[in-house]
C-alpha cells in the first residue's frame, strides 16, 4: 500500500482530493459538490492477500474502487475447477449497480485498499449525477476490452508472450496513475508473486521464472530484486506480446 495513504487511512482523514487514484476512478468527473456527497457515503476497507473480497452469489451491499493492490477476479466450476477471469488494479471499479448478487469471487492477491459506497445509496445518486454515469460506461467499455484481452492472453498465446503481455499491463496502468508516457521508461512494483502469476496465467511456477530470467537477460526489462521492474524500452516489451501495433494479435 502507498505509505503515505496508508497512514491517512489509519488516522480517518483521508479525503477525495488526497486519493492517488480520483482521477481515474468512477468519481473522475465529479465536481466539488458531487464529491462531497460521496464522501459522505464512502468507507475504507483493507484486505490482506489471500483474502476473499466476496464470493459469487453474496448479496452485493456494496460497490467500490480499487484504492491500493491488485484483486482478482475467478469464477468457480462445478466440479471445483477454478478459472481466472481477469485482474482489477487500482481504479477499476468492484461490483456492479443494480445487480442485487455477486457474480464473480473477487479475491486480494496482495494487500488491497477499497474505497466503498453502499450499493442502493450509490445507485440513487448514478440516478442523479449524470457525470458519475458517464464515467461508469466508459469503465464499463473498458472492463469489456480488457476481459477480450485477458481472453486472448489464456487462450492463444505463449508462455514469453503471457508474461510480456502481463508486464506490459501492468506497466501502462502504473504511467497513466503516474500521468505519463509509457514511451518515456516506467518502473513498478511487481506486487504479484510470482506464484499468483503463475495461477493466473495458466503457467507453473518454473515457466514464469525462467520467462521473466529471459526477458531480463533479453535486456526488454531490468529487474531489482524479486519485485521491481524497471521498463526502459516500452515498445519493445509490447514487441514481445504477439500484439500488432493495433492490439490485435500477430497471425
Amino acid at each position: 500500500m502507498n505509505g503515505n495513504f496508508a497512514r491517512l487511512v489509519e488516522s480517518g482523514i483521508t479525503d477525495c482530493g488526497s486519493c492517488p487514484i480520483q482521477r481515474r476512478a468512477v468519481c473522475a468527473y465529479c465536481q466539488s459538490a458531487e464529491l462531497l456527497l460521496l464522501e459522505q457515503m464512502k468507507s475504507y476497507k483493507t484486505y490482506r492477500a489471500g483474502e476473499v473480497i466476496t464470493w459469487a452469489g453474496d448479496d452485493q451491499l456494496y460497490v467500490a474502487t480499487v484504492v491500493t493492490g491488485v484483486a482478482s477476479l475467478s469464477q468457480t466450476l462445478e466440479d471445483g475447477r477454478r478459472q481466472m477471469v481477469g485482474l482489477l488494479l487500482p481504479s477499476d471499479f468492484v461490483g456492479r449497480p443494480g445487480r442485487e448478487t455477486a457474480l464473480f469471487d473477487v479475491e486480494a492477491a496482495t494487500e488491497v485498499v477499497l474505497c466503498r459506497f453502499e450499493r442502493k445509496p450509490f445507485e440513487k445518486l448514478l440516478a442523479e449525477v449524470p457525470r458519475l454515469g458517464e464515467r461508469m460506461l466508459e469503465m464499463a467499455l473498458d472492463e469489456l476490452d480488457a476481459a477480450r484481452e485477458w481472453m486472448l492472453l489464456l487462450g492463444r498465446k505463449t508462455a514469453r508472450e503471457k508474461i510480456a503481455s502481463l508486464l506490459s499491463i501492468l506497466a501502462s496502468r502504473e504511467s497513466i496513475l503516474l500521468e505519463q508516457a509509457p514511451s518515456d521508461g516506467v518502473s513498478f512494483d511487481l506486487r504479484l508473486t510470482r506464484e499468483a502469476m503463475a495461477d493466473y496465467l495458466g503457467l507453473t511456477l518454473e515457466t514464469v521464472s525462467r520467462q521473466i530470467n529471459a526477458l531480463k537477460r533479453d535486456g526488454v526489462i531490468e529487474l531489482t530484486g524479486k519485485r521491481h521492474v524497471k521498463v526502459a524500452d516500452f515498445a519493445r516489451l509490447l514487441s514481445e506480446t504477439g500484439d500488432d501495433s493495433d492490439g490485435g494479435m500477430v497471425i
